[in-house]
Protein backbone atom coordinates (compact mmCIF):
# COMPACT_ATOMS: atom_id res chain seq x y z
CA UNK A 1 0.00 0.00 0.00
CA UNK A 2 0.85 3.74 -0.74
CA UNK A 3 0.43 5.37 2.49
CA UNK A 4 -0.35 9.60 2.96
CA UNK A 5 -0.81 11.34 6.68
CA UNK A 6 -3.16 14.44 5.85
CA UNK A 7 -2.53 16.58 8.61
CA UNK A 8 -5.66 18.64 8.84
CA UNK A 9 -5.98 22.56 9.80
CA UNK A 10 -3.02 22.45 12.59
CA UNK A 11 -3.17 26.89 11.94
CA UNK A 12 -2.49 29.71 14.50
CA UNK A 13 -6.30 30.63 14.67
CA UNK A 14 -7.11 26.96 15.53
CA UNK A 15 -4.31 26.80 18.52
CA UNK A 16 -4.22 28.45 21.95
CA UNK A 17 -4.55 32.26 21.13
CA UNK A 18 -6.15 32.30 17.68
CA UNK A 19 -9.36 33.33 16.79
CA UNK A 20 -11.00 29.89 17.22
CA UNK A 21 -8.44 28.56 19.31
CA UNK A 22 -9.24 24.71 20.66
CA UNK A 23 -7.36 23.59 23.84
CA UNK A 24 -4.62 21.49 23.18
CA UNK A 25 -3.81 22.43 19.70
CA UNK A 26 -0.04 23.61 20.08
CA UNK A 27 0.46 20.64 21.70
CA UNK A 28 -1.29 18.10 18.67
CA UNK A 29 1.30 20.86 16.55
CA UNK A 30 4.40 19.78 18.74
CA UNK A 31 3.41 16.16 18.71
CA UNK A 32 2.50 15.82 15.24
CA UNK A 33 6.26 16.90 14.57
CA UNK A 34 7.51 14.56 17.20
CA UNK A 35 5.45 11.59 15.41
CA UNK A 36 6.86 12.77 12.08
CA UNK A 37 10.69 12.15 13.42
CA UNK A 38 10.05 9.45 14.34
CA UNK A 39 7.84 7.75 12.10
CA UNK A 40 8.87 8.93 8.45
CA UNK A 41 9.38 5.85 7.27
CA UNK A 42 5.96 5.10 7.85
CA UNK A 43 4.45 7.12 5.11
CA UNK A 44 4.79 7.45 1.35
CA UNK A 45 3.55 11.06 1.91
CA UNK A 46 2.45 13.46 3.86
CA UNK A 47 0.10 16.40 2.84
CA UNK A 48 -1.73 18.88 5.10
CA UNK A 49 -4.80 21.02 4.85
CA UNK A 50 -5.39 24.50 5.21
CA UNK A 51 -9.13 26.68 6.03
CA UNK A 52 -8.06 29.31 3.60
CA UNK A 53 -10.72 32.28 3.43
CA UNK A 54 -11.36 34.87 1.05
CA UNK A 55 -15.52 35.54 1.53
CA UNK A 56 -16.90 32.47 2.61
CA UNK A 57 -20.46 34.12 3.53
CA UNK A 58 -22.75 33.00 6.17
CA UNK A 59 -19.89 30.87 7.99
CA UNK A 60 -18.63 33.95 9.40
CA UNK A 61 -20.78 35.99 11.59
CA UNK A 62 -20.78 38.45 13.97
CA UNK A 63 -23.28 36.57 16.11
CA UNK A 64 -21.96 32.79 15.55
CA UNK A 65 -23.60 29.44 16.71
CA UNK A 66 -20.48 27.87 16.91
CA UNK A 67 -21.87 24.64 14.62
CA UNK A 68 -22.68 26.31 11.26
CA UNK A 69 -21.39 30.15 11.81
CA UNK A 70 -17.94 31.23 13.48
CA UNK A 71 -16.04 34.40 13.99
CA UNK A 72 -13.61 35.78 11.39
CA UNK A 73 -10.63 32.86 10.99
CA UNK A 74 -8.00 31.53 9.06
CA UNK A 75 -8.83 34.32 6.23
CA UNK A 76 -6.45 33.73 3.47
CA UNK A 77 -3.02 34.99 3.66
CA UNK A 78 -3.36 36.51 6.74
CA UNK A 79 -1.18 35.05 10.50
CA UNK A 80 -4.20 33.10 11.29
CA UNK A 81 -4.05 31.11 8.17
CA UNK A 82 -0.73 30.06 8.79
CA UNK A 83 0.17 26.56 9.71
CA UNK A 84 0.97 26.37 14.07
CA UNK A 85 5.12 27.11 14.57
CA UNK A 86 5.48 24.05 16.43
CA UNK A 87 5.02 21.80 13.16
CA UNK A 88 7.74 20.83 11.60
CA UNK A 89 6.84 21.76 7.26
CA UNK A 90 9.97 20.31 6.18
CA UNK A 91 8.22 16.67 5.57
CA UNK A 92 5.09 18.40 4.09
CA UNK A 93 5.04 17.35 0.34
CA UNK A 94 1.77 19.62 -0.67
CA UNK A 95 -1.23 22.06 0.67
CA UNK A 96 -4.47 22.13 0.14
CA UNK A 97 -6.88 25.22 0.79
CA UNK A 98 -10.39 24.89 1.65
CA UNK A 99 -12.80 27.37 2.13
CA UNK A 100 -12.14 30.39 -0.12
CA UNK A 101 -15.90 30.82 -0.95
CA UNK A 102 -18.18 28.96 1.33
CA UNK A 103 -18.10 26.63 4.42
CA UNK A 104 -15.50 23.69 3.86
CA UNK A 105 -14.95 21.30 6.69
CA UNK A 106 -13.70 18.20 4.80
CA UNK A 107 -9.58 18.45 3.42
CA UNK A 108 -11.22 16.84 0.16
CA UNK A 109 -12.76 20.08 -0.98
CA UNK A 110 -9.30 21.61 -0.71
CA UNK A 111 -7.00 22.51 -3.74
CA UNK A 112 -3.52 22.40 -4.00
CA UNK A 113 -1.63 25.07 -3.12
CA UNK A 114 0.98 26.57 -5.96
CA UNK A 115 4.17 25.70 -4.73
CA UNK A 116 4.88 29.72 -5.25
CA UNK A 117 2.19 31.74 -3.60
CA UNK A 118 -1.40 31.39 -3.63
CA UNK A 119 -3.46 34.15 -5.07
CA UNK A 120 -6.32 35.22 -2.53
CA UNK A 121 -8.35 37.61 -4.94
CA UNK A 122 -11.14 36.30 -6.76
CA UNK A 123 -10.84 33.18 -10.07
CA UNK A 124 -12.02 34.36 -13.18
CA UNK A 125 -14.48 32.00 -13.90
CA UNK A 126 -13.59 32.89 -17.58
CA UNK A 127 -9.75 31.49 -17.23
CA UNK A 128 -10.72 27.84 -18.34
CA UNK A 129 -7.17 27.06 -18.42
CA UNK A 130 -6.63 28.17 -14.51
CA UNK A 131 -9.90 26.01 -13.74
CA UNK A 132 -8.59 23.06 -15.76
CA UNK A 133 -5.47 23.38 -13.36
CA UNK A 134 -7.03 22.73 -9.78
CA UNK A 135 -5.91 20.17 -8.36
CA UNK A 136 -8.01 18.52 -5.40
CA UNK A 137 -6.65 16.33 -2.61
CA UNK A 138 -8.29 13.11 -4.34
CA UNK A 139 -6.95 13.87 -7.57
CA UNK A 140 -3.43 14.36 -5.86
CA UNK A 141 -3.55 11.14 -3.84
CA UNK A 142 -4.82 9.56 -7.23
CA UNK A 143 -1.98 10.53 -9.09
CA UNK A 144 0.39 9.25 -6.75
CA UNK A 145 -1.33 5.62 -6.13
CA UNK A 146 -2.22 6.70 -2.59
CA UNK A 147 -4.51 3.87 -1.71
CA UNK A 148 -4.16 4.71 2.23
CA UNK A 149 -4.43 8.00 4.34
CA UNK A 150 -3.98 8.37 7.83
CA UNK A 151 -5.47 11.39 9.53
CA UNK A 152 -4.53 14.14 12.13
CA UNK A 153 -4.98 17.28 13.36
CA UNK A 154 -8.12 19.78 14.49
CA UNK A 155 -11.25 20.09 14.90
CA UNK A 156 -11.13 16.27 15.82
CA UNK A 157 -15.09 16.96 15.88
CA UNK A 158 -15.08 18.95 12.53
CA UNK A 159 -12.83 18.94 9.95
CA UNK A 160 -10.57 15.90 11.07
CA UNK A 161 -14.25 13.77 11.22
CA UNK A 162 -15.14 15.95 7.78
CA UNK A 163 -12.22 14.75 6.12
CA UNK A 164 -12.11 11.07 7.60
CA UNK A 165 -15.91 10.31 6.40
CA UNK A 166 -14.73 11.97 2.73
CA UNK A 167 -11.38 9.45 2.55
CA UNK A 168 -13.43 6.54 3.40
CA UNK A 169 -15.87 6.90 1.19
CA UNK A 170 -13.64 7.63 -1.77
CA UNK A 171 -12.41 4.39 -1.15
CA UNK A 172 -9.36 4.92 0.83
CA UNK A 173 -8.20 2.57 3.82
CA UNK A 174 -8.63 5.35 6.46
CA UNK A 175 -7.70 5.84 9.48
CA UNK A 176 -7.46 8.53 12.66
CA UNK A 177 -4.51 9.01 14.74
CA UNK A 178 -6.84 10.21 17.87
CA UNK A 179 -3.98 11.09 20.15
CA UNK A 180 -3.03 13.47 17.55
CA UNK A 181 -6.33 15.22 17.29
CA UNK A 182 -8.00 18.30 19.20
CA UNK A 183 -11.93 19.05 19.76
CA UNK A 184 -13.74 21.59 20.44
CA UNK A 185 -16.82 19.26 22.20
CA UNK A 186 -16.03 16.27 24.10
CA UNK A 187 -19.34 15.03 23.54
CA UNK A 188 -19.05 15.60 19.95
CA UNK A 189 -15.64 14.15 19.51
CA UNK A 190 -17.54 10.63 21.82
CA UNK A 191 -19.82 10.86 18.85
CA UNK A 192 -17.80 11.35 16.20
CA UNK A 193 -15.62 8.90 16.90
CA UNK A 194 -18.49 6.30 16.78
CA UNK A 195 -19.44 7.65 14.18
CA UNK A 196 -15.91 7.62 12.05
CA UNK A 197 -15.93 3.81 13.61
CA UNK A 198 -19.32 3.15 12.54
CA UNK A 199 -18.56 3.82 8.48
CA UNK A 200 -15.08 1.85 8.59
CA UNK A 201 -12.26 4.39 9.71
CA UNK A 202 -10.04 2.84 12.03
CA UNK A 203 -10.13 4.92 14.90
CA UNK A 204 -6.42 4.53 16.92
CA UNK A 205 -6.54 5.20 20.37
CA UNK A 206 -3.51 5.10 21.51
Amino acid sequence: MTRALVIVDVQNDFCEGGALGVEGGAQVAADLSEHLENNAAGYDFVVATQDWHVDPGSHFSDDPDFVDSWPRHCVAGSKGAQLHPELDTEPIDAYFRKGAFEAAYSGFEGVLAPEDEVATGDLDDEDSDAAEDVISLDDWLRQNDVDEVVIAGIATDYCVRATALDAVQAGYTTSVLLPLTAGINAERVTASVAELEDNGVEVIQD
